[in-house]
């Protein structure tokens, strides 16, 4: 396997990597797949997603926002009422997010017996 050269992908300074990372996060997947439906408001992905907090859905539907792939709206009524919505970038995610589920699906159960069969501590190194 060859490193990593000048003009690759994955080179620290790349938009690539960006991305990478951005979508790499623990929530952002989940949110953009609670988000493929259509708009939903920030109560409704709570209960969608389950196991996330308000605060750290706040702050992905926020990096996600800033980096153009969900979009807020706010509408004027009271009580106000805010939706998220994916962008036409972010809706380019939905296809690879289901791809990714699917191999989680078929490939699950082996992922966890590995992780079973490889019971020696993991050696940290300090």
């Amino acid at each position: 396997m060859r490193g990593f050269g000048p003009g690759d992908s994955f080179l620290a300074d790349c938009p690539a990597r960006l991305a990478v990372e951005l979508i790499a996060d623990k929530w952002t997947v989940v949110v953009l797949a609670g988000l493929s439906k259509g708009p939903v408001r920030h109560g409704e992905l709570i209960e969608l997603i389950g196991g996330i907090s308000r605060k750290v859905l706040t702050q992905t539907l926020r990096r996600l926002k800033a980096h153009g792939l969900v979009r807020r709206h706010a509408y004027a009524e009271a009580p106000p009422r805010v939706e998220y919505e994916l962008t036409p970038l972010g809706a380019t995610l939905i296809d690879p997010i289901h791809i990714l589920t699917e191999w989680a699906r078929a490939n699950g159960d082996a992922v966890l017996d590995a992780l079973d069969a490889d019971s020696e501590p993991v050696a940290h190194h300090g």
